[in-house]
């Protein structure tokens, strides 16, 4: 079995691929993928995967402290709502990339860089609900 793929490239992604990298990042790559044919320039980009996520939450047993809080919380106390947010935002802030994701996003970062010629790109982060 090989490696789960973390970054997938816009023009590389269709609908189909709405499991894999969420909505917004599905509808990206099916927009290129028509809008290039009919010679609309759109800027490429890439996605991180749902696999990466899970790689991510994975580490130090981040999801399962994150299970644990959900669990026992009481839905109905808005004040221990906002307090498991603040403390889960925090732990997933202090948890590093897995080394193979800080890699590949790094690479593709550096070769959406090279391919501008310019050296200095902007660039936009969406989330996904995947």
């Amino acid at each position: 079995m090989s490696d789960p793929q973390y970054v997938v490239w816009f023009d590389d992604l269709r609908m189909t691929d709405v499991n894999r990298v969420g909505g917004k990042n599905a509808s990206l790559g099916e927009m290129i993928s028509q809008l290039t044919k009919a010679g609309v320039c759109i800027p490429n980009g890439f996605a991180t995967t749902a696999d990466a996520y899970r790689e991510f939450l994975a580490q130090g047993g981040l999801a399962q402290r994150i299970k644990q809080m959900l669990d026992r919380l009481d839905t109905h106390d808005v004040t221990a709502l906002a307090a498991a947010g603040t403390e889960i935002r925090a732990w997933i802030v202090e948890t590093p990339l897995p080394p193979r994701l800080k890699q590949e996003i790094a690479g593709a970062y550096e070769k959406m860089l090279r391919e501008t010629g310019s050296g200095d790109i902007s660039v936009a982060v969406r989330s996904s609900a995947t």
